[in-house]
């Protein structure tokens, strides 16, 4: 369990995280939401362990977060991946940072899952797709088994269908392997259509925390309900689930 109690994050003279409350089982997902400046990449930089709090805990099964193994999917994939190694040692890291043997069985049934075709490893970042490179970014978050990870807008850079797809495959490995997903996002569309729960971040401060089919119907906060309004506008919310 993830649980992020009472947690202050102050940069400088400014405050960005203000008593953010939130928690998450394994298996399930929880969606932040929120405008650009919202405080949402503080909030994994926090919980990565990358900036301390000022005050308040983060803990996952009642230890310091730091001390658990975690993962981290990027939004830019490509740039995510050192271009002088080939995708198959970029991967692999996770497992060689533990110690430990590599598992060619464990590696095959994730490419699987993700639809990676097995040579598609041995190119460079730079020579493979921007979704193909979303797709191994997420095999090496998952190719160690952390018990949670953290997504900082994994579609964003993926074209419409791309999304789709990625979203899709995302949510059955997550069935298959029982992590707890966060995931930091402006689309509500993908918010509601994969998570579990949605936590909408404001200045730094949880505006709204309601289970997705609840907030789409009926928004607790007048903000809420704006960031609802507005993704139905725009399609986001129908394109999506």
């Amino acid at each position: 369990m993830l649980s992020v109690d009472q947690v202050f994050v102050r940069r400088g003279a400014a405050l960005t995280l203000q008593d953010v409350s939130l928690s998450l089982a394994p298996n399930r997902t929880l969606a932040v939401v929120g405008e650009s400046g919202a405080g949402k990449s503080t909030l994994i930089s926090a919980v990565l362990g990358l900036v301390p709090c000022t005050s308040g805990q983060i803990t996952w099964a009642n230890a310091p977060v730091r001390s658990c193994r975690r993962a981290l999917v990027l939004q830019e994939p490509r740039s995510a991946f050192n271009p002088r190694l080939s995708l198959r040692r970029s991967v692999m890291e996770p497992v060689v940072a533990q110690g430990k043997a590599a598992d060619p069985a464990r590696l095959d049934t994730l490419c699987r899952g993700l639809e990676i075709p097995p040579d598609l490893l041995e190119r460079s970042p730079m020579q493979v797709s921007v979704g193909q490179a979303q797709r191994v970014g997420i095999l090496r978050a998952l190719i160690a088994a952390p018990p949670f990870v953290l997504f900082d807008e994994p579609l964003s850079a993926l074209d419409a269908v791309t999304q789709k797809h990625t979203a899709r495959l995302i949510a059955e490995l997550q069935r298959e392997e029982g992590f707890a997903a966060l995931i930091v996002t402006h689309d509500l569309g993908y918010a509601a259509a994969f998570s579990d729960d949605i936590a909408v971040l404001r200045d730094g401060r949880i505006e709204e925390l309601n289970a997705s089919q609840a907030f789409v119907e009926a928004p607790q906060t007048v903000y809420g309900r704006t960031l609802r309004d507005a993704a139905f506008a725009l399609g986001a919310l129908e394109r999506v689930a």
